[in-house]
């Protein structure tokens, strides 16, 4: 491992893509401390001390800290991962669009709308988070002072969408994983301290934390077999001859991977979970905001029940859905009936649509599964044990996943030139 990474060091591409990533994530992070005017931070970490294990939470963990400080990157980039979601679901739903997507220049068009979309979800973001969240601590009093907080919040997003676009153009790997990927682990060190300070205080057991950090390893090992785990149908091409040359007779394999739907299950399930938390969180009260607080949230035990119950079933039912999307069995099966190629023993056309759709169907069970574990397993601990630490399966997926995306960037810079590289 130190070899090849003083192989690829020696490589002056390499260093100056390492180097302008490392500085367009510094002034991000240095943006991170750029507090919202009109804003009165006092109030804002009270509302998140008491939203604690809440969507609040959530989100503050997974942006970094800049919710909580209220900075100008609050929204971060997520409204552009929704728009880019969302655009990617109306693909599949709209023919026109999936035309667009069939070509260079619609494909440009469709990341276009992709920002329009991604500045317009933010300025609703910065609305709610203006006037509703956190709308006790606002300070502004006329109609300029409001509209400040509200473009600043917006032009933020807008700042970070050119970021990342930025990274993925002269940097390594995906600007938008890069910018995520930084915000989630800027909140470890403060997460190490807390958990310091209350073994010294001794409401916390150092058993406890140990046993806790011994079970973050298992997830990430689980997170990396996941991630990389695959199952290969293999694909056989016929034979022809053409003129004088021969094409064809090569044998090759389908590459279905186990997670293949990544963590949208685990983030459209947490969207749907937060719904009856939004009345807490905005301060309602009454017998409807309190049922739904007591039963459907993780701040009573039988809610924290409940909630993992609905989490795994949720999570289960999105990665067949995702995945259905992702991979698309009778259009693969005919590219491979027009292309001559073959799965060996089943014939081609409906019956090569049937066996890929049971392998799809067996394979995104064990993904399911292990997903609904991964996002279940550390709310209970968390619950239960009382570790005041924020961490859970979304990012640990996101976490492992950049780096092994760097880790392949890397590694096809090195062997372009005939370099021993990371996988042996």
């Amino acid at each position: 491992m130190l070899k090849t990474l003083r192989d690829a060091w020696k490589l002056p591409e390499v260093r100056k893509k390492v180097f302008f990533t490392i500085a367009c994530l510094f002034i991000y992070r240095l943006g991170s401390a750029i507090p919202v005017p009109y804003m009165n931070k006092d109030v804002i970490n009270q509302l998140i001390g008491n939203s604690q294990g809440s969507i609040l939470d959530f989100l503050d963990m997974m942006a970094g800290g800049n919710i909580s400080q209220m900075s100008v990157f609050s929204a971060n980039i997520y409204p552009f991962i929704t728009a880019s979601i969302v655009l990617q679901l109306l693909t599949f739903a709209i023919p026109s669009l999936e035309e667009l997507a069939k070509d260079a220049d619609g494909r440009k068009q469709i990341q276009n709308y992709t920002k329009y979309l991604g500045l317009l979800l933010a300025l609703i973001t910065a609305i709610g988070y203006t006037f509703g969240i956190f709308g006790k601590a606002l300070v502004a009093t006329n109609f300029i002072e409001k509209a400040i907080v509200v473009l600043s919040i917006v032009a933020g997003t807008a700042f970070l969408i050119w970021l990342s676009e930025q990274i993925t153009k002269y940097g390594i790997t995906n600007g938008s994983s890069m910018i995520i990927f930084t915000g989630i682990i800027a909140k470890i060190p403060s997460t190490i301290r807390t958990l310091i300070y209350g073994i010294n205080e001794n409401y916390l057991s150092a058993i406890s934390v140990i046993l806790f950090f011994i079970f973050v390893i298992f997830l990430v090992v689980l997170v990396v077999a996941i991630t990389e785990g695959e199952r290969r149908v293999p694909v056989q091409y016929a034979k022809r001859v053409v003129g004088r040359k021969q094409y064809g007779g090569q044998s090759t394999h389908i590459p279905i991977k186990v997670n293949m739907a990544s963590v949208m299950p685990i983030i459209f399930a947490n969207a749907i979970l937060t719904l009856p938390g939004l009345p807490a969180i905005f301060g309602a009260t009454g017998p409807v905001a309190n049922f739904f607080k007591n039963w459907f949230t993780t701040q009573t035990t039988h809610g924290t029940i409940i909630y993992a119950i609905l989490n795994i079933i949720l999570i289960i039912l999105f990665t067949f859905f995702y995945t259905s999307m992702q991979f698309n069995t009778v259009e693969y099966s005919r590219n491979l009936q027009q292309n001559g190629g073959f799965i060996p023993g089943i014939r081609p056309g409906k019956s090569t649509s049937d066996y890929l759709q049971r392998v799809l169907n067996r394979i995104s069970i064990v993904g399911a599964v292990v997903l609904a574990f991964l996002s279940t397993v550390p709310i209970i601990i968390s619950a239960f044990t009382k570790l005041p630490v924020a961490f859970g399966g979304t990012s640990l997926i996101i976490v492992v996943g950049v780096v092994i995306e760097v880790i392949k960037s890397m590694e096809q810079q090195l062997l372009v030139r005939h370099y021993r590289g990371f996988l042996k």
